[in-house]
């Protein structure tokens, strides 16, 4: 009787009642969300369209990252890419080619203000990925690196994921050979590093 009762409210629920309000996530980045040296299936950017599945959350993925991307030439894409997806959240990953080219931080800072602002502008929900630079930047590029991440997220009340390889950035095994882009062993950790972040806004 019991799973007769179930099997007839189950039937009668409105199509996709359970899921939450959603819409479209934008992950906006460089190699490191584009599954650089691995296949796509095994990325953090797929793994987290997994994750929505699962959970039976209401969003789609549209995963616009490119390998080599810096902060300048993501600016130049961003009102088209918005203007196509319309993304409801966008996850801005940039400024790893930035740093690892030395350039100007400053530069770097107003691209990313640029396109934060851009992204509110749509009504899209803003998460900013922070990565680090290597000791042997040295202690102020890395100060200034490190703060332009920081302050913009402060500036804007927008989310921050403060470091995109915590948990792996020490352990050599979470890399490829170039010892810069990580493993699809690593891409779980990635994930779970950006998951904590964004589940808040999955409203």
């Amino acid at each position: 009787m019991t799973a007769l009762v179930t099997a007839l409210f189950t039937a009668l629920a409105p199509a996709g009642a359970s899921a939450a309000p959603g819409g479209k996530i934008l992950v906006y980045g460089d190699s490191l969300s584009a599954a650089y040296g691995i296949a796509q299936e095994r990325g953090w950017v797929a793994l987290l369209e997994a994750r929505l599945k699962l959970e039976r959350l209401n969003y789609s993925v549209a995963n616009a990252s490119i390998s080599g991307e810096t902060s300048s030439g993501g600016l130049v894409r961003m009102a088209k890419v918005l203007e196509r997806d319309k993304p409801a959240i966008t996850i801005i990953e940039l400024g790893a080619n930035d740093g690892l080219r030395g350039l100007p931080v400053a530069q770097m800072r107003k691209n990313l203000d640029t396109m934060i602002r851009q992204a509110k502008a749509i009504g899209s929900r803003v998460v900013l990925v922070g990565i680090k630079m290597p000791p042997n930047y040295g202690a102020d590029y890395n100060r200034a690196f490190d703060a332009a991440y920081t302050d913009l997220a402060k500036q804007h009340k927008i989310a921050l994921v403060p470091f995109f390889f915590e948990g792996i950035a020490d352990r050599r095994e979470f890399f490829q050979p170039d010892n810069l882009h990580p493993t699809a062993a690593a891409q779980p950790v990635l994930l779970e590093t950006v998951w904590k972040v964004l589940k808040p806004l999955l409203k």
